[in-house]
């Protein structure tokens, strides 16, 4: 790895950090959640991608970048809302992790290259846009799912999980059918990929 993806790594890493809000992991240590969530993101990048090129690498450890700055509380209720929200997210954290780049000595071409692969431009046609996702998604039904369907009613969850695995690909659905889950969950996903 170049120097100025250690440089641009360790200032994403730094700005994860400042997340004030805490987590904590199964060993029973706490994180900053947004760190915690860019090393989950990281961890799921090689299992999907043999030797992964450096922008792809710091896209996918940036997308939450500072993410706690802009509340989704900020933004109206439901889906346009929502969407909204995380479209400006998107964008900023893409603009973020740019700038860093740059300071780092990376090409402006190479910048905003990552901040697009962050933007989620062409998800279904890039394959660096559809790594970025699959990590995304294995993310969320590993570390999120369980406590999210607690929250949510059942049909509202199958149709998250419907969306979540049309978004994809083949390999991912390999990787997360492989997820150990409770029996909840794993009924959630059986009813789901049943409808869909």
């Amino acid at each position: 790895m170049s120097t100025a993806f250690e440089q641009t790594l360790t200032a994403i890493d730094a700005l994860h950090a400042q997340d004030p809000r805490q987590t904590t992991l199964a060993d029973g240590t706490t994180l900053p959640q947004e760190l915690a969530y860019a090393q989950r993101m990281s961890h799921w990048l090689d299992p999907l991608q043999n030797n992964p090129n450096e922008l792809l690498r710091l896209a996918v450890r940036a997308q939450h970048l500072q993410r706690w700055l802009v509340p989704r509380s900020d933004y109206p209720e439901g889906r346009i809302g929502y969407l909204s929200w995380r479209r400006d997210q998107s964008e900023r954290a893409g603009n973020t992790t740019a700038q860093l780049m740059r300071d780092a000595g990376y090409s402006v071409a190479d910048a905003e290259r990552t901040a697009t692969i962050i933007r989620k431009k062409g998800l279904g046609r890039d394959a660096d846009v559809q790594a970025l996702e699959d990590c995304a998604c294995l993310v969320f039904l590993e570390n999120y799912f369980a406590d999210f369907s607690r929250k949510i009613d059942q049909q509202h969850m199958v149709r998250i999980v419907q969306k979540t695995w049309g978004k994809m690909s083949p390999q991912a659905h390999t990787l997360a059918l492989a997820l150990p889950m409770n029996e909840p969950c794993a009924a959630l996903v059986k009813e789901a990929l049943g409808d869909a």
